[in-house]
């Protein structure tokens, strides 16, 4: 087994959310550290930090107070250092506008909050050993949506 150790972030504003995820991605055989915050502002505040060790995959809600998903997207790619940080849209909202408005500015992959636990496991664990180069390199519309 390898010594990797995956660098995530998941920011979100529903504790319900940031526990279960922490729990599935706890029951998972990938070593992960995980860093979580409530809104993208506290997120925009670390990573503009000195002497950060930057995430290797973000899970970004879209709808969260003080600084939504799509602000905190805008904010990573428009910024040197942080423009190649794979970003998952993590939401509830199925709706086009906000999976084309993800696509449009640049995040990496859009994912619906799993229904169900076992799920939300499998996403987590497919997501996280996803050949990143590939789909990057292959990304259109058809790809970005991630379905199970």
């Amino acid at each position: 087994m390898s010594d990797y150790v995956c660098n995530i972030i998941l920011v979100d504003d529903d504790e319900d959310d940031r526990m279960l995820f922490c729990e599935a991605l706890d029951e998972l055989v990938i070593k992960a550290n995980l860093l979580l915050f409530k809104n993208g502002q506290e997120l925009i505040d670390y990573l503009f930090q000195a002497d950060i060790v930057f995430p290797d995959l973000i899970f970004l809600d879209v709808n969260m107070p003080i600084k939504n998903g799509m602000e905190c997207l805008q904010d990573i790619r428009n910024h040197p250092k942080l423009k190649d940080i794979r970003i998952a849209m993590y939401s509830t909202s199925k709706a086009d506008k906000d999976i084309n408005e993800s696509f449009s500015n640049g995040a990496s992959i859009y994912v619906n909050k799993p229904n169900s636990y076992t799920v939300l496991k499998k996403t987590l664990e497919k997501i996280i050993q996803f050949n990143w180069q590939s789909h990057i390199e292959h990304l259109s519309k058809d790809t970005f949506l991630f379905r199970i």
